[in-house]
């Protein structure tokens, strides 16, 4: 995909996009990780400041809307912690396998998300970064290498890594130890190379930000994209529980948020537009789902609302010709057995890797072709 600027428009925390309803704001969450009173901070700024409809992004990052006193937001973030870096604000994107460390995988990956958002957060040059380029750390069960992030890792052993660019296996293989170095190394590369290319896929070669790491394995592996989230009670291997939990449509109301932060237990936001509570007892757990199915969220890994999606549409995005979220709702009471992601414009944002994606027209939905091998946006982009 040929590029005329240098730099996208994604949205930051300080980097404000002025939407149709208002100031939008985007909160990077490193591997999706929050803790309960962030998550009220973020609740008390929606219903504060904006709009109370805070929105999930493919990444695993929160959207503010609607926001009538930008100033005072930052400084809330920024109290809570959510906003450690003035200059690399837009370029934490940082996704890693949500249940890491607590079901399923072969070794946890926490860990390395903390120390790979402070290297980046050390690295001037990655400040320059496009918003939309992104890291993943993938602990082996496959659920985010299949995004294709630009960078990552894919654990294959507890103790080696394979890395990947665009999600596709390089050969090149690393210890734990080196993959934060690693990373940060081929994205300073990009930097330093792409020219206006946004992402890795779109350079023309990218054989040079491999230089000098030896090719040990079989390169050319790549993995099928995880669409659907992880819902309802998940066994912990420390015996407690986890409760996935999705949003219908990426939507997560303020209030809904302050009940899920009153359980006061870890979140995690997972790139499928769902939240994980994590760290529950059994008790807690029963108590949570009897209060939180009520309140809209979707507990059940059958329901219909794990196969319809959308961008924002109107009337928030002055660029969309329809009522996308209204009309999804809708087709929830028909399910096909297909993913379907519908949008307001081509632009197609939020667009899943597989699936249908309906482009809302003058005359009624189109299905739109795949352009170039991937799709054009990846999270809500204005």
């Amino acid at each position: 995909m040929a590029r005329t600027r240098d730099h996208d428009a994604c949205p930051g925390a300080l980097t404000v996009h002025r939407a149709a309803d208002g100031a939008l704001v985007r909160i990077r969450l490193a591997g999706g990780m929050i803790s309960a009173p962030q998550l009220a901070t973020l609740a008390g700024i929606a219903k504060d400041f904006g709009s109370d409809a805070m929105e999930l992004t493919s990444r695993g990052n929160i959207q503010l809307r609607a926001l009538t006193d930008t100033d005072a937001v930052a400084a809330a973030l920024t109290g809570a912690g959510l906003l450690p870096s003035t200059t690399h604000e837009r370029v934490r994107n940082i996704v890693a396998s949500p249940l890491s460390g607590r079901a399923g995988g072969l070794a946890d990956v926490r860990g390395l998300v903390g120390d790979l958002d402070a290297a980046i957060q050390a690295a001037p040059v990655l400040a320059e970064l496009p918003g939309r380029f992104w890291f993943s750390l993938d602990d082996g069960r496959g659920d985010v290498s299949g995004l294709a992030a630009d960078v990552g890792i894919h654990l294959v052993e507890p103790g080696e890594a394979a890395l990947v660019l665009a999600g596709t296996d390089t050969g090149v293989r690393l210890a734990p130890a080196d993959t934060v170095a690693t990373l940060t190394g081929i994205a300073e590369r990009f930097a330093g190379i792409r020219g206006k290319a946004w992402r890795v896929a779109e350079l023309d070669d990218a054989s040079e930000l491999l230089a000098g790491l030896p090719v040990t394995a079989e390169p050319g592996a790549q993995w099928p994209p995880t669409v659907r989230p992880p819902v309802g009670w998940i066994a912990q291997a420390d015996d407690r529980v986890a409760l996935g939990a999705a949003l219908p449509l990426g939507v997560l109301q303020a209030r809904v948020a302050e009940f899920l932060a009153a359980v006061e237990a870890p979140l995690v936001i997972t790139p499928w537009r769902s939240v994980l509570l994590c760290d529950l007892s059994e008790e807690v757990a029963e108590v949570a789902v009897r209060v939180l199915a009520p309140m809209g969220l979707v507990f059940d890994e059958n329901s219909p609302w794990l196969d319809v999606s959308a961008c924002t549409g109107s009337p928030g995005c002055a660029k969309s010709i329809a009522d996308v979220r209204g009309d999804a709702a809708e087709a929830v009471q028909t399910p096909t057995g297909t993913h379907r992601h519908f949008v307001g414009c081509e632009r197609a944002c939020g667009s899943p890797a597989v699936g249908e994606v309906l482009v809302a027209t003058a005359d009624g939905y189109r299905a739109r072709e795949e352009q170039d091998g991937y799709r054009a946006r990846e999270e809500q982009d204005p």
